[in-house]
């Protein structure tokens, strides 16, 4: 369905105001970004990726001792990834970063993307695109209505988001060419970044996160971990994991917890896309090393998804009372308490139940309505999303 027939300048004079604050992005920093982990291992990289600065680097590295000393896990760390960002958290950042830069240097004024209708990518990109100056075209597919769900649809609105319903998977198909040759029309053909920010480009995001978790490694931060578990969603954060730990040669191995019943990611996919990302790399820099990428360079649990994709489940909300209550870290029900539920689950099973454990948490521990006045009334929404609130 399309968006009511107003003027984009009418619909965000309706949105509710953003608050004036600093903004994270000066000029020198969208110009020459600090060096990243990955520029600091192949030097020759640095300068020849475009990106724009959306995270602090690195993300810190703790050991969950209460938690560990209730379930009976020897050795149990996180990787705060909730804390990558100033204006949003968690897996986005990382890989918005370069796609965005990417739309950018290609001179394009918007970028469209797809997920749930709570999905917590496309909030993270109308936020960081908007703060570049682009424009957000959300395409939005049906999954369970919390009030989470409804929370996050009124932010989009909020940070100027365009928003598109489609109840199916084909819906989705039929609006993006829909979009895209309106966009043909008016000059303005957006940027499309695929489900998550997961393509070559952005996987990146997260070969240059698992060098940063070798420089803490290397600096007696954390004990190599023998296993990382990570939700498995659209799959970059995986796929990204995998390349980036054995270019940096370690042994730690990413156990993918399977978060999906949309398109769900396959082992065999999984390395595609890592071998895809390698070689974007090594056109930019051929110092970087080429490496065998194989499906067994993960492993996939499944079993966690529950009733779909966006449900809940009991032992997802179990886990996130228990790590709210133990460590003070917070979890999401759609992706990561479902991971971590695996985790505990697991943790006492062979092999894992020798090893040390880190749990990567991608979900963002930044609130964006804390930049808002408020949040706007449903009816400022399409009229495609009013029945979610009813």
């Amino acid at each position: 369905m399309t968006r009511q027939a107003t003027s984009q300048a009418e619909i965000l004079s309706r949105a509710v105001a953003v608050e004036k604050r600093p903004t994270m992005l000066d000029k020198g920093d969208a110009m020459a970004p600090p060096p990243l982990a990955l520029e600091r291992r192949f030097p020759t990289l640095a300068g020849r990726l475009a990106r724009i600065k959306l995270t602090n680097l690195p993300t810190p590295v703790h050991p969950l001792p209460r938690l560990a000393r209730e379930q009976g896990i020897d050795r149990l760390w996180v990787k705060r990834d909730d804390q990558s960002g100033v204006l949003y958290g968690g897996n986005k950042p990382r890989k918005l970063e370069f796609l965005l830069a990417d739309a950018q240097r290609r001179g394009r004024r918007s970028v469209m993307t797809f997920g749930g209708i709570g999905t917590h990518h496309g909030l993270a990109t109308a936020i960081c695109a908007r703060e570049i100056g682009l424009r957000a075209i959300l395409v939005l597919l049906r999954q369970p209505v919390t009030e989470h769900v409804r929370r996050c649809l009124l932010l989009d609105h909020a940070y100027g988001a365009e928003l598109h319903y489609a109840p199916t998977v084909p819906r989705v198909a039929a609006t993006a060419l829909r979009l895209l040759a309106r966009g043909l029309v008016r000059r303005d053909i957006p940027y499309i970044i695929p489900t998550g920010g997961t393509s070559p480009l952005g996987t990146l995001g997260y070969v240059n996160a698992a060098f940063e978790l070798a420089e803490q490694i290397e600096n007696g931060e954390l004990p190599e971990p023998g296993s990382i578990f990570v939700p498995l969603g659209s799959g970059g954060t995986v796929a990204g994991l995998m390349l980036g730990l054995k270019l940096a040669g370690l042994r730690s191995r990413v156990i993918g917890v399977l978060v999906t019943d949309i398109l769900p990611p396959s082992p065999r996919s999984l390395a595609r896309l890592a071998r895809a990302s390698l070689r974007r790399l090594r056109r930019a820099a051929p110092e970087v090393p080429e490496v065998n990428l194989s499906e067994a360079d993960a492993t996939l649990i499944t079993g966690y998804v529950g009733k779909g994709y966006g449900a809940a489940t009991a032992e997802g909300e179990a886990a996130l009372q228990r790590v709210e209550t133990l460590e003070a870290i917070h979890l999401d029900p759609t992706y990561t308490a479902k991971c971590f539920a695996a985790l505990l689950q697991l943790a006492h099973q062979p092999p894992y139940r020798d090893q040390t454990i880190l749990f990567w948490n991608t979900y963002s521990s930044v609130d964006p309505a804390a930049a808002l006045r408020g949040l706007p009334d449903f009816r400022e929404l399409p009229a495609a999303f009013h029945a979610f609130y009813r």
